[in-house]
């Protein structure tokens, strides 16, 4: 006898498991300064387990409802946006989790609002109790994101007078209003690709990384791919005026964060498929992101810096797969006493720009894929050749491959290591050492063994009848 499943013992076993997050995110997230606990204390290991619980009964939620999804009677995309508001609704007020991102955008947004050079000075320049929230690694590095997202970070230190709760909720809302935009998008986008739109919607905006990184972490991501989404539909309008808009919607999606900026290929082709020109094409869409990014600028007050300060995610201690191949041939050369040991970190890095360059070149150029689905499959390829990596930059491309991948397989790959993904960062955003592993891994054991426990009772035969 298979595992009964049906959708509202999706949605309950989801919001069991978001509600966990919640809960053992008020001792183990990425708490203010003031509130955090040693990670040795009871509260904060409880929290951890609750955590690792939670996430586990999120992803068995999801791998059901993705069972549903498939089989002969799915649930129709109405029925998804409310599975992912219930999913959603007990992180609404839940400490940031899983990252400190959050507390640098309060800082940067606090920074502009203060006619101070977010792209020349970290947040040690501002001071304050703010800038004290943000990640030690982050504290004299410039800000890597576009106008258009420190615009609004500024607006939101106004209007929150730099009062942290209130900041935390402001971004959060606008982490929410990204992810809404996202699910929007998708069906729209998966009815123009031929797939289908509860798919789309299953793979694109329920997936636990949205939940854990884009609701829970509050990463401005949301915003970009709801964006970068919605420009997307708008291109596949026939009339000009369209075009117009979807360059303006991506170009401000890459004023969120530069790789959206991929985006302005697919308009450029969504229009040449429409049957438009490609010379007015290219001049129209160029056009109108050239007046969106000065327009922008000038609005926020920053300045052209963030094109300089595009490197700022990039630091030799993170674990992007050509920042690891450069530690290991930089101590491999170390050992061997080479004095080229230094530059190992930054070859590799030049290694995996070179091939992202190629590998999109490729997708473009040779494999003649639908626009959404070639752009999907581009920036996937940014975030895993890219010089920087975060479990929530796959969703740079999973959120469009979820809307157009023609093939069933690799619709299953990307799901698979999206739940992997979901498992790798702790709740604190920080480094796990020995003893918060083991918690993390008992948090998890835990939610298999209820899970397993909820499956034997779903077989054991009701009393009076045989098996």
């Amino acid at each position: 006898m298979a595992f009964p499943v049906d959708l509202r013992r999706c949605q309950l076993l989801g919001l069991a498991g978001t509600a966990f997050l919640a809960l053992g995110g008020e001792t183990a997230g990425a708490l203010p300064v003031q509130d955090l606990l040693a990670p040795a204390s009871a509260q904060a290991a409880l929290g951890l387990v609750g955590v690792y619980f939670g996430v586990v009964l999120l992803i068995a939620a999801w791998v059901l409802l993705g069972r549903l999804v498939r089989g002969p009677r799915p649930p129709s995309p109405r029925a998804l946006l409310l599975v992912l508001a219930v999913w959603t609704a007990p992180l609404l007020l839940a400490p940031p989790l899983f990252s400190r991102d959050v507390y640098s955008y309060l800082a940067q947004g606090a920074m502009v609002d203060a006619h101070m050079d977010v792209y020349a000075h970290g947040p040690a320049q501002l001071g304050g109790p703010l800038a004290d929230e943000v990640a030690p690694m982050w504290q004299h590095t410039g800000a890597p994101y576009g106008p258009a997202f420190l615009g609004l970070a500024s607006a939101l230190s106004g209007l929150t007078r730099g009062e942290l709760p209130a900041g935390l909720l402001g971004m959060r809302l606008v982490a929410l209003l990204g992810v809404a935009l996202m699910a929007l998008a998708l069906p729209r986008l998966a009815r123009h690709s031929g797939a289908d739109p509860a798919a789309a919607l299953w793979l694109g905006a329920l997936n636990p990384l949205v939940l854990l990184h884009l609701v829970a972490g509050a990463h401005n991501d949301a915003l970009m791919l709801g964006l970068l989404g919605l420009g997307l539909v708008a291109a596949r309008g026939r009339r000009p005026a369209t075009g117009v808009l979807a360059a303006v919607l991506v170009t401000l999606a890459a004023l969120v964060k530069a790789p959206a900026a991929l985006g302005l290929l697919a308009v450029l082709a969504l229009q040449v498929r429409s049957g438009r020109r490609p010379l007015p094409a290219v001049l129209t869409t160029a056009a109108a992101a050239a007046a969106t990014t000065v327009a922008a600028t000038a609005v926020a007050g920053t300045g052209y810096g963030w094109i300089g300060a595009l490197t700022t995610p990039v630091s030799p201690q993170n674990w992007a797969l050509t920042s690891l191949l450069g530690r290991a041939t930089g101590a491999l050369l170390h050992h061997l006493g080479s004095g080229l040991a230094p530059l190992a970190v930054p070859a590799w890095h030049l290694l995996g720009l070179a091939v992202t360059a190629v590998v999109v070149a490729l997708i473009w150029l040779r494999l003649r894929l639908k626009p959404e689905y070639a752009l999907g499959l581009s920036l996937l390829t940014v975030a895993v050749f890219g010089p920087a990596i975060r479990p929530w930059y796959l969703l740079w491309g999973l959120f469009l491959i979820a809307a157009a991948a023609p093939e069933t397989p690799v619709r299953h790959r990307v799901a698979a290591l999206a739940g992997v993904l979901a498992l790798a960062v702790l709740p604190s955003g920080g480094p796990a050492d020995l003893g918060q592993l083991v918690l993390a891994v008992s948090g998890g054991v835990l939610g298999v063994v209820v899970l397993w426990q909820a499956h034997q009772a779903a077989q054991a035969p009701a009393p009076g009848r045989t098996a």
